[in-house]
C-alpha cells in the first residue's frame, strides 16, 4: 500500500504486554478483575453521592465527574485489550485506533482538569470557609465542569488531527495494549518532526496548566494550614484535603513515573507495563481512597446496603 493511501479497513497490530500464550489467560483474569472493580467502585461512588442529599455539595459533585471520567478512561483501552487476549486477535482498525487516541486524551485530560478544579474547591474551603457557599455556588460548579469538558474535547481533537495526518507504508506492530501516539509517530513513514513538536506543545499546555493550578492551590492551602494555631484546626484542615491530595499524588505520580521510565529505558515494552499503572490501577484505587478515608461516603454506602437488605 502506498503512503497516504489509508482507509478505515487498514489494521494495526496491538502486541499487548506479552506474546506468551501461557501467560495470556492469567493476564485476562487479572485485567478483567481490575476493570470490573474499577467500574463497580466508581459506580458505587456515584450512587452514594446521588442518593444521599447530604452529599449534594460541590466537592462530591466534582467527585462524581471524576468517577465518570475514570470509568471512561479505563473503558477506552481495557475492553479492546481483553477482547484481543480472549480472541487471540491483535488487530485494531485504523479508524478504531484514531477513536481510541481521541478518547484516551479526552478522558486523561478531563481527569487532570477535574483534579485541578477539586484542588481549587479545597482552596476555597480552607482559605475562605465563611464564603465557601457563596463562591462555590452550583452555577460555578457546572461552569467549571463544562469548561473542563470543552478543554478536554479540544485536546482530544488536536491529538486526533495530529495522528490522522500520519501515513504508514507497512503493517504497524505496536508494542502496547492501546494505540500509543508516540509509537505511531515512530512507525510513520511520513515526516513526523512537526507532529512531535505539536504533541509536546499540547502536552505542555493541557498538562502543565492543571498541574500549575494544583501546585498553586496547595501552596495557598499549606500556607493557610501553617497559620492555624490550634493542632485540632490543623488536623481538620489536613483531613479536608488529604483524600484529594492522595488521589493527585497517585494520578500524577504514576503518569510521570511511566513517562520518565519509558523515556529513560527507551523500551516500548517497559512503557506498556508502566502505562498499566495510570490507565488501570489508578482509576481502580480512586474509589477505595475516597470511600476508606471519607466518613460521609462510607455512611452513604452503608445506608444503601441497609436498604437493600
Amino acid at each position: 500500500m502506498k503512503a497516504g493511501n489509508l482507509t478505515s479497513t487498514w489494521e494495526f497490530l496491538l502486541l499487548g504486554l506479552s506474546e506468551d500464550s501461557e501467560i495470556k489467560p492469567v493476564l485476562f483474569g487479572v485485567f478483567l478483575s481490575i476493570y470490573l472493580i474499577t467500574v463497580l467502585g466508581n459506580l458505587l461512588i456515584i450512587l452514594a453521592v446521588v442518593s444521599d442529599p447530604h452529599l449534594h455539595t460541590p466537592m462530591y459533585f466534582f467527585l462524581c465527574n471524576l468517577s465518570l471520567a475514570d470509568i471512561g478512561f479505563s473503558s477506552t483501552t481495557m475492553p479492546k485489550m481483553l477482547l484481543n487476549i480472549q480472541t487471540h486477535n491483535k488487530s485494531i482498525t485504523y479508524t478504531g485506533c484514531l477513536i481510541q487516541v481521541s478518547f484516551f486524551f479526552f478522558f486523561g485530560c478531563l481527569d487532570s482538569l477535574l483534579l485541578s478544579v477539586m484542588a481549587y474547591d479545597r482552596l476555597v474551603a480552607i482559605c475562605y470557609p465563611l464564603h465557601y457557599a457563596v463562591i462555590m455556588h452550583p452555577r460555578l460548579c457546572v461552569f467549571l465542569s463544562v469548561v473542563s469538558l470543552s478543554i478536554s474535547f479540544l485536546d482530544s481533537q488536536l491529538h486526533f488531527l495530529v495522528v490522522s495526518h500520519l501515513t504508514f507504508c507497512k503493517v504497524v506492530k505496536i508494542r502496547h495494549f492501546f494505540c500509543d501516539p508516540s509509537q505511531l509517530l515512530n512507525h510513520a513513514c511520513s515526516k513526523t518532526s512537526n507532529n512531535k513538536i505539536f504533541i509536546y506543545i499540547f502536552g505542555l499546555i493541557f498538562g502543565g496548566i492543571p498541574v500549575s493550578g494544583i501546585l498553586y492551590s496547595y501552596r495557598r492551602i499549606l500556607s493557610a494550614i501553617l497559620s492555624i494555631s490550634s493542632k485540632g484546626g490543623k488536623k481538620k484542615a489536613f483531613s479536608t484535603c488529604g483524600t484529594h491530595l492522595s488521589v493527585v499524588c497517585l494520578f500524577y505520580g504514576t503518569a510521570f513515573g511511566a513517562y520518565f521510565s519509558s523515556a529513560a529505558s527507551n523500551s516500548p515494552g517497559k512503557s506498556a507495563v508502566a502505562a498499566v499503572m495510570y490507565t488501570m490501577v489508578t482509576p481502580m484505587l480512586n474509589p477505595f481512597i475516597y470511600s476508606l478515608r471519607n466518613r460521609d461516603i462510607k455512611w452513604a454506602l452503608w445506608k444503601i446496603s441497609s436498604r437493600r437488605l
